[in-house]
C-alpha cells in the first residue's frame, strides 16, 4: 500500500506531456492557424474588420481555394450575423464586416467542397494585443 502514492506519482509524470497543450503556431498574416485534413486554414481579421480565409499545405505554403467553402456566424452582443465568404485572389473574404466590438463567439464552418461535411471552429474574438507574442488576443500563440 505504501507504493501506491509512489506509483501514482510516477504515472501521472508520465502522462503530464500528453495532456500538454501543443504548441500553436502562427499564421504566416498574423492570424489563427487552424488545422484541416491534409491542409491548413488561417483566420484573419482585417483592419475593416473583413475577415480572410487563407489556405495552406503543411510546410505553411499558401495555396489558392480550390473548392472549400467557408461560412461564418458571429454571436455580437447586438445579435448574431452570418458572414459569407467568396474568393478574392488567393484567400477567401466576408462579404461583409464583423460586428462592432470584442468579446464574442465567432464559429467558423470550413468546407473541402460545397457537398462535404463542414469542419467548425470555435474563435473568441478579441482584438486587445497580446503582451508575449505581439499578436490579436484571437490569434494569440502563446499558452496563457
Amino acid at each position: 500500500m505504501k507504493k501506491l502514492p509512489l506509483l501514482i506519482a510516477i504515472l501521472a509524470s508520465l502522462a503530464a506531456p500528453a495532456f500538454a497543450g501543443e504548441k500553436l503556431t502562427p499564421g504566416p498574416l498574423g492570424g489563427r492557424l487552424l488545422a484541416l485534413d491534409g491542409q491548413k486554414a488561417e483566420f484573419f481579421v482585417e483592419p475593416d474588420r473583413t475577415v480572410v480565409v487563407a489556405f495552406y499545405d503543411d510546410t505553411l505554403k499558401k495555396t489558392a481555394p480550390s473548392g472549400q467553402v467557408a461560412t461564418a456566424t458571429a454571436d455580437a452582443p447586438s445579435g448574431k450575423v452570418k458572414l459569407e465568404f467568396q474568393p478574392s485572389g488567393d484567400v477567401l473574404k466576408s462579404t461583409t464586416p464583423l460586428p462592432e466590438g470584442d468579446g464574442y463567439l465567432i464559429v467558423l464552418q470550413i468546407r473541402p467542397s460545397a457537398d462535404a461535411k463542414p469542419k467548425n471552429f470555435r474563435i473568441t474574438y478579441l482584438t486587445h494585443t497580446c503582451a508575449e507574442c505581439g499578436r490579436a488576443e484571437y490569434a494569440c500563440t502563446c499558452s496563457h
